[in-house]
Order: C-alpha cells, then structure tokens, then sequence
C-alpha cells in the first residue's frame, strides 16, 4: 500500500511537472574564480538552487521506459544530462570545459531497473583513468563520498548547502563515477522489487550492464584504465565487480573494459577472519580488557561455524550466521559505550554516528530533483529496503574469487584507517595475509614500510606484485574524508604503480 501511494504520488507530481520541463534549464550562474590555496564558495550566491539552476541539464535521448515507470510521464524520457561548474581557474582546464554528467541508464537484464551515477571527467586529462565509486552499507548512497569524501566539490562550513571545491577530489587524478547501488539506493530505482538484488552476485551484473551503457554512451574512454573503488560492505561488492568485468573481458563479452585494479578501502570482505579480529582490536585499543576479551571470544566458535553453514547451505543459515557473529561486535560496544565504532576516537551522534543532513537536505530540494530527472524521489542517506535485502548475503567470504585475479595481473590495493573498529585494519591485514595466492608467502615476508605524503608519514604499507595493504594513519572509516590529501596521493600512487610492482 505504501509503495503504491508513492507511486501515485510520484506519478501526480511529474504529471504536473511535464509542462515545465519542455522548457530546459538555463545557466545564471554569475561569475567567480576559485584559488588554488584556498575553499572559495564556487559562486558568491552557490546555494543549492542557484546551483541547480546552473546546471544546464539536457536530456541526451530517451530509452524504453515502461509505461507504468513515473520516469514515462518526464519529457526527454531522461538518461543522461550534463552540467558545468564555473570559476575554475586553476592550472588545467577551465570548469567550463569539463564534462560532468549525471543520470540514469536501464538495466537489460533487469525487469524495470533504472542505475542513477554522477560522471565527472578528470580535471587533469581526459586520458586519466577512470575510477567507478561505491559505497557500501550496503544500501547508503555514493553522493555521501560525493560530498563528504572524494568528490570534486564538499559543503561549505560557513554558508548553509553552499559548496565550496574540493582540491583533494579524485577527480583531480581519474575521471570518476559515483554510482547508486543496489538498485533502490539513492535515486536509483525500479517499479519491480523483485529487481532489489539479494546478494553481490546480482549486484554486480548490475554494475556490468551499467558500465556496458556507460561506455557505449562515452566510447571516447573505452581505452582508459579502469579500476575499481569503493569501502565499507563495498568490500564484498568489490571483489565479484572485478570478478564479473574481467569475466566479461575473458569472453569477449560486450564493450571491452580496461581494467587494471581495484581497491578496498576499510571493507567487509572475509567475514571468518574479521570478526575473529574484533576482540584483538578492541583490546589493543583499550575499549575492553583481557578478561573481557577472553569471555567475548568464547562467542567465536558459534559464529565461525554459522559461516561455515552459510558457506554450504546460504538462505536462512546465513541470517543465523550474522546474527550470532553480531554478538561479538555487540558485546564490545556494550564495554566500550558511547564511540563511534567508525571512529573510536569519538562519540557517536545520529543512526550513522555522522551527520549527513546537508545531503539528504540538498538532494531533496524540489529544485534538484527536477535538474536531475528524478522526479518525485525521495533521497534518502542510506536505504533500509536494500540493507535488509542484502542479509542473507553478509557472512558470505568474497575474498576466494581474488587470487584468479592477482594471478591475472589485476592489481588489489587494501587500505585502512587505524581507527575504524566495524572493518578495523588488523582484521583486514589478516584476511589480505591468509589469503591463498602464488605470491602469498612472499608478501607475508614483505616487510612493512612507512607511506610518505610530503616527506610526513601517512601510513604504513606492506606490498608484494600485485598486492597492497595500508594502514592509514589518523583515520577512520571514511579515509578520504579523514585524511584527503593522503588518500588522493595513495590513489595516485597506486595506479602509476608507484605501491605494487605489476612483475
């Protein structure tokens, strides 16, 4: 009943709009300038719907829409539209002359599925890498590392959804994509929920025919490198993506993808292992004691063998699993109270112990979702539909399709702040030493050296071939959003190849 009364709702309210979206948006940004030292506002009057009406979004053509998809009744039958920033006058191309796009491309195999993205073309070279985005959850949308994280542009601290540039974004390395998914996050949907994925399987097909149209769309970027980024439970989505584009290059499947490496950042990706490391990590750290930590581990046997059970039977087993590896991580938080167990070096405030307001705030606005094609969509930080779909899927191990990869040259870069507990380092560096390669008993022998970022320690790394592991320092979850400068040197560094030798 809800979802149809959404859904009418929806389809009054474009029905409503459908006459004044035949007239297109003009630009009416006034000029600005923005210094290469300093955060200055992209315009003296970017607020949110001076900022949307300068967007200059045109639909580029139109795809099948079913006729009871609210997306039928929008002029254009919106896919892709693109957008300008000006004021950039830093070294490199003027704003005006980059390509930054957003909207929506069709699932084929899929019933009614529409993948929303932001494409922004690299301020360095159009021949730079492009890197796809995810976040993880699962269910949280890519515009929080969009604004928050490693995009070209953040929120400005002094002036109310006002943006300011982001000198650190990645954008400043890669063309980059920041895409909704699963299917039902962020302003990607369906008008069939049997098209919310249940686990990471379906989620990359997805992601596979999306970066089929993506780059029928722009074949301009078909020989670039591609890698592949994310964190958090993007840790699972991550390593079947790779798996399933590379499949897909081995087959001659479609448009070749070029893809070079793909990168982990504070993941959930070897459940067995991590969980197992939640008590060391918590003792090291000081939120619990040795006894403690002894009584808590006792709970281990039960949630190494619901895994197992997952493993071999999924389904419920795997429901089971997760709720009694939940114990462990649930006792430690009990001990330790009030942290952010994203950042165990402060309190935790809100459902995300984050304050992503500014986001849902500006996306929401009337104004921004009729610049961006999404009618009457709600957007919403992190989707509690997806998360709850995605269950039977958590306790799953993902690591076991990497080794095919590294042996194939695809370069892994795992990386970590310290001071993250829900995906810790010392659980990821344990999953990324037990895991079984050509090259495994090398890299445990590597010794561990210290990342430097202007001649100042950034974080301690271990490498060996195709594999990297970073300990980020000073950070948390959110790395790009803890540590900016370093994260965007470490990515830098990683595709020249500068953290893994590819021989």
């Amino acid at each position: 009943m809800a979802s149809s009364l959404r859904f009418l709702k929806m389809c009054l309210s474009l029905l409503m709009m459908f006459f004044f979206l035949i007239m297109f948006i003009s630009p009416s940004f006034s000029s600005s300038t923005c210094s290469k030292n300093n955060d200055t506002l992209l315009s003296s009057k970017l607020t949110a719907e001076n900022l949307i009406r300068g967007l200059n979004l045109f639909p580029k053509h139109s795809i099948n829409i079913p006729k009871n998809d609210p997306h039928h009744f929008v002029h254009g039958n919106i896919v892709e539209k693109k957008f300008t920033f000006p004021g950039f006058v830093d070294s490199g191309p003027s704003v005006e002359e980059l390509g930054h796009h957003a909207g929506y491309y069709s699932l084929p195999h899929s019933k009614a599925a529409r993948m929303f993205y932001f494409f922004f073309e690299s301020r360095n070279s159009k021949d730079d890498p492009i890197v796809i985005w995810l976040t993880g959850g699962p269910g949280c949308s890519s515009e929080i590392a969009l604004f928050y994280e490693n995009g070209p542009f953040q929120f400005s601290k002094e002036n109310k959804l006002s943006l300011v540039w982001n000198k650190y974004g990645w954008d400043a390395a890669s063309n980059i994509i920041f895409v909704d998914q699963p299917i039902g996050t962020g302003f990607s949907y369906t008008t069939d929920d049997s098209d919310v994925r249940h686990d990471e399987d379906g989620v990359s097909n997805d992601l596979y025919d999306f970066l089929q149209a993506f780059f029928k769309e722009h074949p301009q970027f078909t020989q670039n490198d591609f890698y592949i980024t994310g964190e958090s439970y993007a840790g699972h989505y991550i390593p079947a993506f790779a798996s399933r584009v590379h499949q897909g290059n081995k087959a001659n499947e479609g448009i070749h993808i070029n893809l070079k490496g793909f990168a982990i950042g504070n993941g959930l990706t070897n459940p067995e292992i991590q969980y197992n490391a939640y008590t060391d990590y918590a003792l090291d750290n000081g939120l619990i004691n040795k006894e403690e930590h002894d009584d808590i581990n006792k709970l281990f046997p039960e949630c190494q063998k619901g895994i197992e059970d997952c493993g071999t039977e999924g389904g419920d087993a795997c429901i089971i699993s997760r709720s009694n590896c939940f114990k462990i991580f649930n006792r430690i938080m009990n001990i330790a109270g009030n942290i952010n167990h994203y950042d165990i070096r402060k309190k935790c405030g809100g459902g995300l112990c984050y304050d992503f307001n500014k986001v849902e705030t500006f996306l929401n606005l009337k104004t921004v979702r009729e610049a961006l094609g999404v009618g009457d969509l709600e957007f919403v930080s992190c989707s509690g539909t997806v998360y709850n779909a995605m269950l039977e899927d958590w306790m799953k191990n993902l690591e076991v399709g990497i080794p095919a990869l590294l042996e194939d040259g695809i370069k892994l870069l795992v990386y970590a702040g310290e001071y993250d507990l829900i995906c810790n380092w010392l659980g990821n560096s344990r999953w990324v030493d037990a895991m079984n390669w050509s090259g495994q008993k090398e890299f445990t022998a590597s010794p561990t050296t210290p990342y430097l970022v202007d001649s100042e320690e950034a974080g301690i790394l271990k490498s060996h071939g195709p594999l990297a592991f970073l300990k980020v320092k000073d950070a948390g979850h959110m790395v790009p959003m803890d540590q900016p400068k370093a994260a965007l040197e470490m990515l830098k560094d990683w595709m020249q190849g500068k953290l893994v030798r590819t021989s």
